[in-house]
């Protein structure tokens, strides 16, 4: 029996996740893989776990293994308020709600925000998981310029003065796939064009509390609350596993958030939203932060130091103060996806970058390279082995 009549359409619009199916290519022993984002396990609180855990069987007892509400566990809402004031930006427990993981947020704001053929104003290139979540409600992408500095205000002016932009989604803090980080001037200008023309943005924060360097930039957020969806995670700060993300947006958004969770899953697990709970009020996350930026602040050192010795005239990549990616652009008419295929034979591995443009025609000669999962000597040996790819391709173009 054929049961495809069956789908609805907007399945149409999606598809499996470039990333995940490279990961599954280059997950075969001795592969030293540059492609995925992934926390480095190492980076994970293994030896509070187990204090973690018995905190909150003490604390919360079978509460922490209960249906609870959809906004939320109380406790956790309750934490992220001092958390998040730490940043700047103000909250009270009714503006936050949590989510399965960030992706789990921006699916919820795609549902109760996009109907088909919604302008949707995006950096380019952008998060390929915002993609993704977005493609099934059918919106029309409008690309934002950016340069190395993040997107060029007058390009968001000029996409808002056009009119019918349904939302504007950002990452504006060690961006993925970049690592670019948008400066203090440009937020503020940012801010002011959602305040003159009514508009809202999605802005999406994983990245901001892994600096390895410089100081720290207030979110977009704090200038503009009412126009900002503010959206976090706890997945590079404990454990990606756990499925614990955040949002917070000015009603009554928050609120058709809430409906659109409890079609979905009802709730976020209990449990492990107590595990972040007690992660935060117990202090640890203060205590193992630097942990985490002593572990990945010399492999992103390693990964720009590996580019400057042995990459060529033609290349520019960036060089993040933070966050988990580089972006490396290459001479026009360079093929990273015929790279890409060369490397993964040579045992090394990368994401093409042309899968975080919403234009599917843009990027070819660009890629991401994640520098989280491997020491500095394993990420020396793949540039090095990407180096020697691309000279190969080049000679072949």
């Amino acid at each position: 029996m054929s049961l495809e009549h069956l789908l609805a359409e907007r399945t149409h619009a999606m598809g499996a996740s470039a990333i995940r199916e490279i990961l599954k290519v280059v997950s075969r022993p001795g592969m030293i893989s540059l492609a995925g984002g992934i926390p480095a396990p190492e980076s994970f609180p293994m030896d509070i776990m187990g204090e973690l855990t018995e905190r909150v069987m003490a604390k919360y007892g079978p509460a922490a293994f209960q249906y609870d509400a959809t906004e939320g566990f109380a406790p956790l809402r309750e934490q992220l308020v001092g958390h998040l004031r730490q940043q700047g930006i103000a909250a009270c427990v009714d503006d936050i709600t949590i989510g399965c993981g960030s992706q789990g947020v921006l699916d919820a704001l795609a549902k109760v925000l996009i109907t088909k053929g919604d302008r949707v104003a995006v950096e380019s290139p952008t998060y390929l998981g915002a993609i993704q979540a977005f493609n099934p409600y059918q919106p029309e992408y409008v690309s934002l310029a950016t340069d190395d500095e993040g997107i060029l205000p007058g390009s968001l002016e000029a996409c808002l003065a056009s009119g019918g932009i349904k939302i504007v989604y950002l990452v504006p803090t060690f961006q993925n796939p970049t690592g670019r980080t948008l400066g203090l001037d440009r937020r503020r200008q940012v801010a002011e064009l959602l305040r003159r023309y009514n508009a809202l943005l999605i802005e999406d924060d994983p990245y901001s509390a892994l600096r390895y360097r410089g100081d720290a930039v207030p979110a977009i957020h704090t200038f503009a609350p009412e126009h900002v969806v503010y959206v976090g995670t706890f997945s590079k700060i404990l454990a990606p596993g756990l499925r614990v993300g955040f949002c917070v947006a000015p009603d009554p958004i928050g609120r058709w958030v809430v409906l659109a969770k409890q079609g979905n899953d009802l709730h976020t697990s209990t449990f492990n939203q107590a595990m972040a709970a007690e992660y935060l009020a117990g202090g640890y996350l203060k205590r193992h932060l630097p942990r985490i930026i002593d572990l990945y602040r010399p492999r992103c050192t390693a990964l720009v130091g590996a580019l400057k010795a042995y990459f060529s005239e033609g290349f520019c990549w960036s060089d993040p103060d933070g966050g988990m990616f580089v972006w490396v652009r290459g001479p026009e008419g360079l093929d990273m996806e015929a790279v890409y295929n060369r490397a993964v034979a040579r045992g090394t591995a990368f994401v093409p970058g042309r899968y975080f443009f919403a234009d599917p025609e843009e990027g070819i000669e660009t890629m991401r390279l994640n520098f989280t999962m491997c020491d500095e000597g394993r990420i020396d040996r793949a540039v090095k082995i990407l180096a020697e790819v691309v000279s190969e391709e080049r000679l072949r173009v």
